[in-house]
């Protein structure tokens, strides 16, 4: 009887927060995916079936196609700079938590995460200035040419790419603090005393360890940066200064698909595929570090 109330309690708790999900997550994505079998543009009542229409011209349409890759070529580019550094900033900070100035470190390095997009943005496109920025100030002290940063459309990727990951390092930084405050000394110490090396640790202690935090972070960084969009929009201007058409990625060809040429259903095709895009990654990344850690 006790655990019955118990049951029932626990069901009453957590069915406002269900509610609550599925009313802005689950409700929404329903009405995507039936928006993206429609013709609507926004403004009237009537939104006929038109079936695969709108998949079949995105998928002939060469702009989706660039959008894409630069998409991709921006998400991995943020996976493989985050977590690697991640890991080895969080290795770093872990062995000076007895420091005083631990709680400095990890506040200095989380405060890229919780600050606003667009002035943030906005300091790294001055950092990234052709004329004025300290980037090219520092690259000419070694003789280096200034560089059109926001202008080249290779440096533009370039510049986005390191702009994401500075934002998503701070968390992926945390999080694998706390995994390595929960490994247990005494692997190490036993290491220590067979005579292994700090890397030699790391590398086979410590990154075997961490794979479902590894798992989790590469998750959330991949499906974050999959969705830029304010750093594009604020970095890649093109040469008339609109914003966002320098390099061009999902989100902002969805949003000048829907609300400036009037396309609610080729846009919501666009956010279909995305989403079966970050679902399939997902379902990757979860089947190779499960095989990884089976076979270790």
């Amino acid at each position: 009887m006790l655990k019955r109330k118990r049951l029932l309690f626990a069901i009453a708790a957590i069915l406002p927060t269900l509610a609550i999900f599925f009313w802005v997550r689950i409700i929404p994505i329903g009405e995507i995916l039936r928006l993206s079998v429609h013709k609507w543009d926004l403004l009237s009542r009537n939104k006929p079936f038109i079936g695969l229409e709108n998949f079949r011209e995105l998928f002939a349409d060469h702009l989706f196609w660039e959008a894409l890759r630069n998409t991709s070529i921006i998400a991995f580019g943020v996976l493989l700079l985050t977590i690697p550094t991640a890991m080895v900033i969080s290795a770093l900070i872990y062995h000076r938590t007895k420091s005083r100035f631990a709680g400095f470190y990890e506040t200095s390095v989380f405060i890229p995460h919780v600050a606003s997009l667009v002035p943030a943005a906005m300091a790294w496109k001055w950092i990234f200035d052709a004329r004025l920025g300290p980037l090219n100030a520092f690259l000419g002290m070694f003789g280096i040419q200034p560089q059109a940063w926001l202008f080249d459309p290779t440096l533009s990727l370039i510049s986005i790419i390191i702009l994401c990951s500075w934002q998503a390092l701070g968390y992926a930084v945390i999080i694998y603090l706390v995994g390595f405050k929960n490994l247990p000394n005494s692997l190490f110490e036993a290491a220590r005393l067979d005579g292994a090396s700090a890397p030699q640790s790391f590398w086979f202690i410590s990154m075997p360890m961490l794979k479902p935090i590894t798992l989790y972070v590469s998750v959330v960084t991949l499906v974050s940066a999959f969705n830029v969009y304010a750093q594009v929009f604020v970095l890649a201007s093109d040469a008339q200064g609109a914003p966002g058409r320098q390099v061009r990625v999902l989100v902002l060809d969805m949003l000048e698909n829907a609300f400036r040429n009037y396309r609610v259903g080729y846009a919501a095709s666009e956010a279909v595929v995305l989403l079966a895009i970050v679902l399939v990654l997902t379902f990757i990344q979860f089947t190779l570090l499960r095989e990884k850690g089976a076979r270790s």
